[in-house]
């Protein structure tokens, strides 16, 4: 047995409906399925999914464009200088783009600003307006930003600067007094699509300043809107389509650089290329430093001045990476010390020092690792506050919640899966307190079991190439279009291999009605040594195609794996049972041991663990039940073995049976050697053992523990009399059978303990453990 590491669920498609879009678009079950549990359950909206007929809406329809647009067209035309104030995030940084390259290429008088993440903090802030309206600035836009922005923006007022907002992050019960506000999410709003990023209302600024779709915005604009985790549908399907394809043949020379850089093929651009190398390396940087430096790569026209950004960003990002790790590090400490998980629904923890632009990462990680609802603070206890990032799960909306706490959180917004705040270092076990309670009432046991969910399950013939290509038109994957994860149930281990320098991969083929799949489990590795190559196993992954050599062949990227039957595992013949401690689960691990002497003698470090049983009620009371057993030594029957796992279902037994010497390989005499030994004394009389016996075996080719062995069998008997070596027939003896002699027994026994149980093969073995176990093989069998 081995447990999956989450919960598994396979998403229910309507099979009505997956048949009709089967007929009507000629496509696979596996992409029908897929196209209805992402809502596109009728022939049209699937055949506009995967053959891209959708179109971007009038920019006009979001409330406040014409207003923004008119203020901006009057303050190019008067050439006033207008500054664009943007975020540190990527998001951030190509909403600011966006709009610096449409303003620029107006023709405006244009600048833009990005507050420091340390000392200035997330969005618009007095001091930045103040200092903007003195050096001039008429007019303020803000990009993915301001929404929350009350104060600041009657400071804009009270200073004479107008102020148009874009933003699409959640808006609270009270909007800024500005100018305009261009939101999608606004409780007024018609606009047909509310889930685009920061970027995208950018671009939707730029669509109605330009009069035209401006499509070569879009390798920016893709950026953000996959990197900010929006909904990739409707038009954020559009931009990240369409974005990618110019990405791949971009003539930016910031874009350009930092993919060089980075080592990318242009032609192989996807989403993974900017949600793992261009968006860490951009949020690297207001992570660290400030993100001036990124908007400055995307705006260069320089190829010197871009190399140079882009390798000081790649560097950036390795730093980010080991500041990270670090903290995660001392993160896990604090949790596991402090905020213990079994009295923490909600994980509210912080430390001096920890840098406030990389805590969003290690709460994701804390997330990953505890599966709470879990909020980061690096504490400045000068200043006395606390500024934080936090992560969430399903099932508990942080935006929400957070709202609730409005009195002791002064600066704070988000989504309901990630938010950002500040508060006074001495509010933080209130806020610790209160989002607890609130888990509590919202929460059940089950909530905290990390779920994942699945597109479909499988069978390993279904899996191709066409049916992948077929998968593909799915793509661009991401928010509510994830990439499809499937399930494949009960295959068999065709085979199975660690991987890598360090052995950390997996690398397996599994087998099903003949049909084959190969899978590659990064970081995986140590499931090779809990799964044993007899079971079948249920994997869980995304499918892909494997390209090596121009040989293309399907393959899964495994993420999970789990095994529903007990297991076998063959250690039969290692030397030192401490090579295989490691690999066995901890939970309900037993040592058995048969004999007392190898009880007592057992390695201290495992003592605790282990047990004898020395009987059949021993045996009978020991609970093996979903236990992981290892066998140690041989037992003097198998029928102890029969009492200790009948219809008890355990997890995994290890077969190792420690013995010092064998029988098997000696000689078992049949009934054939007897009778030629019987009728040698019979013929030859009394024989001295000491001096002939040698010569014996060694005309018969046979051992001298034979011929001491038949002699032994002979003497319990009463067929011969064994007196200073020499044995003289008893010629007055009465017929008995040679299985009458105790010694003969317990040959034989042990002959066949050993031929079945330490000398059988693997399948034999395994195949008398399934009849056991299922209660289908007798005790009478068992002790033949």
């Amino acid at each position: 047995m081995l447990k999956s590491k989450t919960r598994w669920i396979v998403r229910k498609s309507d099979q009505q409906l997956v048949k009709t879009l089967e007929n009507e678009l000629k496509i696979t079950p596996l992409v029908a399925s897929l196209l209805i549990n992402r809502g596109l359950d009728t022939a049209e909206s699937a055949r506009s999914f995967l053959y891209g007929n959708e179109q971007f809406h009038d920019p006009y329809l979001l409330k406040g464009m014409d207003a923004a647009v008119n203020r901006i067209r009057q303050a190019i035309e008067n050439q006033e200088p207008i500054l664009i104030f943007g975020d540190y995030d990527a998001d951030g940084v190509s909403s600011t783009t966006v709009l610096m390259l449409t303003l620029k290429d107006l023709g405006a008088n244009v600048q833009f600003y990005i507050p420091n993440r340390f000392t200035e903090g997330y969005g618009p802030n007095e001091p930045a307006f103040r200092s903007a309206a003195e050096s001039g600035i008429k007019l303020i836009i803000t990009v993915d930003t301001g929404i929350s922005a009350l104060h600041e923006a009657g400071v804009a007022k009270e200073l004479g600067l107008d102020l148009i907002i874009t933003d699409h992050h959640e808006p609270g019960p009270i909007l800024p007094e500005a100018l305009a506000i261009i939101h999608p999410k606004l409780p007024d709003s018609i606009y047909p699509f509310r889930e685009l990023a920061g970027v995208g209302v950018a671009f939707k600024l730029a669509h109605a300043l330009y009069g035209k779709l401006p499509e070569h915005l879009l390798e920016i604009a893709v950026i953000g809107t996959i990197a900010d985790l929006v909904s990739l549908k409707d038009e954020n399907r559009l931009i990240a389509k369409k974005g990618l394809e110019m990405l791949k043949v971009t003539k930016n020379k910031g874009l350009k650089a930092i993919l060089k850089t980075a080592g990318v093929n242009p032609q192989n651009i996807n989403e993974e290329t900017i949600g793992f190398t261009l968006a860490p390396r951009i949020n690297a940087v207001g992570r660290l430093e400030n993100a001036d430096m990124a908007v400055d790569l995307l705006l260069t026209d320089d190829p010197f001045e871009a190399e140079s950004l882009a390798q000081e960003m790649d560097e950036l990002n390795k730093t980010r990476q080991s500041i990270v790790n670090s903290i995660t590090l001392e993160a896990i400490e604090e949790v596991e010390k402090n905020y213990p998980i079994e009295s923490n629904s909600v994980l509210v923890i912080g430390k001096e020092g920890w840098n406030a632009g990389v805590i969003g990462i290690v709460a994701s990680r804390l997330v990953e690792k505890f599966y709470r609802p879990t909020i980061v603070l690096s504490y400045d206890s000068e200043k006395g506050l606390a500024k934080g990032s936090a992560r969430s799960i399903e099932g508990f909306d942080l935006f929400k919640n957070l709202s609730t706490c409005r009195d002791i959180l002064p600066h704070f917004g988000g989504h309901p899966m990630a938010a950002g705040m500040t508060l006074n270092l001495e509010d933080v076990p209130d806020l610790r307190q209160r989002l607890n309670l609130l888990a509590e009432e919202q929460l059940t046991k089950e909530d905290f079991i990390p779920v994942t969910l699945l597109d479909h399950q499988i069978n390993v013939e279904e899996i191709n190439l066409s049916s992948l290509d077929e998968l593909n038109l799915l793509a661009p994957f991401g928010m509510d279009n994830p990439k499809p994860k499937v399930l494949i149930r009960n295959v068999q281990v065709a085979a199975m291999r660690k991987i890598g320098s360090e052995q950390n991969h997996l690398k397996v083929m599994v087998n099903d009605n003949g049909a084959n799949l190969d899978g590659i489990g990064f970081g995986l590795g140590q499931l090779a040594d809990h799964i044993s190559p007899a079971s079948k196993i249920s994997l869980i992954g995304e499918l892909a195609v494997n390209e090596w050599n121009n040989i293309r062949k399907p393959q899964i990227f495994i993420q999970d794996a789990a095994v529903e039957s007990w297991q076998l595992f063959d250690h039969r013949g290692v030397k030192k049972i401490h090579s295989m401690v490691n690999t066995i689960p901890k939970e309900k691990r037993t040592f058995v041991i048969f004999n007392k002497e190898q009880h007592d003698n057992m390695d201290y470090s495992l003592k605790d663990e282990a047990i004898l049983i020395q009987n059949e009620d021993d045996a009978k009371a020991f609970d093996t039940h979903q236990a992981n057993v290892v066998l140690v030594d041989l037992p003097p029957s198998k029928d102890i073995i029969w009492h200790l796992f009948n219809g008890k279902q355990p997890a995994r037994i290890y077969a190792y049976f420690q013995k010092e010497s064998s029988d098997f390989f000696s000689t078992l005499p049949t009934r054939d050697h007897f009778k030629w030994f019987y009728a040698l004394l019979l013929k030859k009389g009394p024989i001295d053992l000491r001096r002939h016996g040698d010569e014996i075996a060694k005309h018969r080719g046979w051992s001298t523990e034979t011929i001491t062995f038949m002699s032994k069998v002979f003497s319990e008997l009463d067929f011969v009399t064994i007196n200073n070596g020499f044995i003289t027939l008893n010629k007055q003896s009465q017929k008995r059978d040679l299985t009458d002699s105790i010694t003969y027994q317990t040959k034989q026994s042990q002959y066949a303990l050993e031929r079945d149980l330490l000398f059988s093969s693997f399948q034999a073995l395994k195949s008398w453990f399934d009849e056991v176990i299922e209660g289908s093989v007798h005790i009478e069998e068992a002790i033949k």
